[in-house]
């Protein structure tokens, strides 16, 4: 899986800015050069990152992907890799929506949307970050680094987006795609082998555990007579009590509870932490 950024495909409106290495004239958002802001360690773990993804990114766009806001608030606000992670979790969800609708013709929109929480979500993004040792080349404010904001979800998910978001600006949409399929494709897969066993309250249980906020439990009332019973649940989280579910029966509406609190806890952990 090599892609050198230089074929024609690759230089759309928004690749045509690409410029050698050695002498790069401007960039989609302007940044400290590698040389003043980074170490040479540093650069070369970059280096070796690229190699293992097999692709040649402009290293200022690099470099601006693996900036947190921390770091740009601490250094005269620096452009940070905001607007990058923005652009990475569009083409994120978009190319794992597409391989999951070719992949699987007979599964209906319910199952489809389960498989795809289950593999774009912080969590799982954080956790292919790791893989990439991309904590170790986040430049991080102070307060972040001694916090561990090196290995916080939050900050990896974030950066990992803005990683592919500089991929598509620097190499095009071919080369996004094919990075998201190396990486993402063995999620899919995964996931979908687990059959009917990947349901919300599943779904909700191993992020709760991810985010160390442990077992979720669940609050169920009932009203209605007994051949018309109406149940409501509450799925409490962290000690935090989500928007509720309801349904005829009491695992409906669990499972609707729990995909509520999944929801806003994916949403709350993609925005940073809550």
């Amino acid at each position: 899986m090599r892609s050198t950024c230089r074929t024609p495909r690759a230089r759309s409106a928004a690749s045509t800015a690409r410029a050698p290495r050695a002498a790069r004239s401007s960039s989609p958002d302007p940044i400290a050069s590698p040389a003043t802001s980074g170490t040479e360690a540093a650069d070369s773990r970059r280096l070796g990152l690229l190699d293992e993804l097999g692709i040649d990114l402009d290293p200022q766009l690099l470099q601006l992907a693996l900036t947190h806001r921390s770091y740009a608030y601490e250094n005269g606000g620096l452009p940070h890799n905001e607007r990058l992670e923005f652009l990475g979790d569009s083409v994120l969800g978009v190319v794992v929506t597409e391989f999951l609708y070719r992949s699987y013709p007979d599964l209906p929109e319910g199952r489809l949307a389960k498989l795809r929480a289950a593999v774009v979500n912080s969590h799982s993004l954080a956790d292919v970050a790791r893989s990439l040792d991309l904590g170790s080349q986040i430049l991080l404010g102070k307060g972040e680094l001694t916090t561990g904001g090196d290995d916080k979800s939050s900050i990896l998910a974030d950066a990992f987006e803005a990683l592919l978001g500089a991929v598509l600006i620097s190499c095009g949409r071919d080369a996004a795609d094919v990075l998201v399929h190396h990486l993402f494709d063995p999620l899919v897969v995964q996931a979908a082998s687990l059959g009917a066993g990947l349901d919300w309250k599943t779904s909700l249980q191993e992020l709760a555990a991810d985010a160390d906020l442990g077992a979720p439990s669940y609050r169920v009332t009932e009203s209605g007579p007994d051949h018309d019973k109406r149940f409501e649940a509450v799925a409490i989280v962290g000690n935090k009590a989500y928007p509720p579910g309801a349904g005829t029966s009491k695992k409906q509406a669990e499972q609707g509870a729990a995909k509520n609190a999944f929801t806003a806890l994916a949403d709350a952990a993609s925005e940073g932490d809550a």
